[in-house]
């Protein structure tokens, strides 16, 4: 650390290593949200309900028909737009690549489905062909079918799109099934950055530093993270990876500690923390130029820069007022004001896709680290979680109405999925002795050798 840093800004920055050894870094650090709306974020939305007949694969011996259901019907129950039913009660059964009797789809709606999904797998070596059917009870008609082209190793994508796209059809949104989760991984000793599916298959490994690489942010364009990288305990640089070919490039390397970044809506500027001045400040920097802004001149230590959907206000930690409390403040670093006064530590601010909450850590009054909610009014506040856990490192889904955060509730740090109601906590990762940090991308995901074509 430089010698010009105060003792209260040694304290911040001590902590972002102490409680990164502790698996609680996310606690002062964490950041982000994409621009998304769902129509389904509205409190009267009535969840559509759906039948999922199955998807017919022949002789396949994998029999990806099963999985591909299993998985279709996951992802729309996650989706909080659907409310899957259960098809073998619909008493309609596949026939082949033709349609099931009107009659039988009909009696289907009047039972209370409105959307019914089936469909064929086959292959034409080496990919899978998936058909996809609708019928949708409100208009009486089977929509056109639809094909998907595909390796075997990308069923679960393909049939995640096929989830998207029946989001879209009724909401107008894009769908979070394609989306990604950055994270941190401890391996051997140290914290590598990885990428895994929403549903946490499919894990990646970015870097290998053997050191520590934290606090990843998506860009808007998910085309790249940014995140810390530490080269030693007295220096940390903001890199940027680009998830496409792996190449790294240094973007911030002040002097002395460099800290919590996250892009702006638009991708145009990087807001961070650095302690060049002394103690722990807010910048943020033109990506084209590397033109610098200090936002934030204060004693205290600031850090953890969260955008508003908008672009036009920042979140962030300050413990200005004694201890680590939420601020608002403009883009420009003007009209500063505190958010949080509830309890003596808030931190990890995290804004919303829509804009109407700010997630952050929380310490409860029996002394634990939980999830929690404010408007950014301050009019609402909500505590998400409970229990004994230390939870941790909140981050959004674009649309709005999932939280992605790190806990301590199986007994090891690993990510869980919560919807922004506090309902249906979920597990996402399961293996090592630590993941942390979570960071969700944006919506739409495009996967080349999972395009779908119309089939003629």
């Amino acid at each position: 650390m430089t010698p010009r840093m105060t003792r209260r800004s040694k304290i911040i920055a001590g902590a972002v290593l102490g409680l990164a050894g502790a698996g609680m870094l996310g606690s002062i650090l964490e950041s982000g949200a994409a621009d998304v709306y769902l129509e389904a974020a509205r409190p009267d939305f009535q969840k559509v309900p759906i039948g999922i007949l199955g998807f017919q694969d022949g002789s396949l011996p994998s029999r990806p028909g099963k999985e591909a259901a299993t998985v279709l019907a996951v992802d729309l129950r996650r989706s909080q737009v659907f409310a899957v039913a259960d098809a073998s009660k619909l008493g309609i059964a596949l026939n082949g690549p033709n349609a099931p009797e009107k009659q039988k789809l009909k009696q289907a709606v009047g039972s209370g489905v409105k959307v019914l999904v089936w469909g064929t797998i086959g292959t034409r070596d080496p990919d899978y062909l998936l058909d996809r059917f609708v019928y949708d009870g409100g208009s009486d008609e089977i929509g056109a079918s639809k094909r998907y082209v595909g390796s075997a190793a990308l069923l679960r994508q393909i049939t995640h799109r096929l989830a998207d796209e029946l989001v879209a059809r009724y909401t107008g949104e894009p769908g979070i099934a394609r989306t990604r989760i950055a994270y941190v991984s401890e391996q051997k000793g140290a914290r590598e950055l990885f990428i895994m599916d929403y549903d946490g298959h499919a894990p990646r490994q970015l870097t290998s530093d053997g050191f520590l690489n934290l606090t990843p942010q998506w860009s808007p364009d998910r085309k790249f993270l940014v995140f810390t990288s530490y080269q030693s305990r007295t220096r940390q640089n903001i890199e940027i990876v680009d998830l496409s070919t792996g190449k790294r490039s240094p973007l911030v390397s002040l002097a002395g500690l460099n800290i919590t970044p996250a892009m702006s809506p638009d991708g145009t500027k990087l807001a961070f923390a650095t302690s060049q001045d002394g103690n722990s400040e807010i910048y943020t920097m033109e990506m084209q130029t590397k033109a610098l802004q200090r936002l934030t001149v204060h004693s205290a230590g600031d850090l953890s820069p969260s955008w508003a959907p908008t672009g036009k206000e920042i979140a962030f930690t300050s413990d200005r007022g004694g201890g680590p409390q939420i601020y608002l403040m403009s883009a420009d670093g003007s009209n500063v004001r505190r958010l949080t006064f509830d309890g003596d530590y808030n931190a990890a601010p995290a804004w919303s896709p829509r804009g109407n909450w700010v997630a952050y850590v929380c310490r409860s009054e029996q002394r634990q680290y939980k999830i929690c909610l404010i408007s950014p009014d301050g009019q609402k506040r909500a505590q998400l979680t409970s229990g004994q856990s230390i939870d941790d490192s909140p981050s959004w889904s674009p649309d709005g109405r999932h939280i992605v955060f790190s806990s301590t509730s199986g007994g090891k740090t690993q990510l869980y999925m919560i919807n922004s109601d506090g309902k249906e906590m979920e597990p996402l990762t399961s293996s090592g002795s630590h993941n942390s940090m979570p960071a969700w991308s944006s919506a739409e995901i495009q996967t080349v050798d999972a395009q779908p074509t119309e089939k003629k």
